[in-house]
């Protein structure tokens, strides 16, 4: 999945949970500018901090990294 795809589910699962930038990154312990970089697409993700983002959203990993169960 390309980076900007990734920052587009992101920033949409925030938006539809109610977070706006600023208290996603104060839950994640992360700056605003890590946030929108990651929305943007323009800053690659590891996997633990995707992890913390589902866990802060209350979405599953898969689904907010959009890996097809099998």
């Amino acid at each position: 999945m390309g980076d900007a795809r990734l920052g587009n589910r992101i920033r949409s699962f925030r938006k539809l949970k109610g977070h706006t930038q600023q208290s996603l990154a104060q839950e994640l312990g992360v700056s605003l500018s890590f946030v929108g970089s990651l929305e943007r697409g323009t800053r690659k993700p590891t996997e633990p901090i995707l992890r913390k983002i589902a866990n802060t959203l209350q979405v599953e990993y898969e689904e907010l990294c959009a890996i097809n169960k099998k």
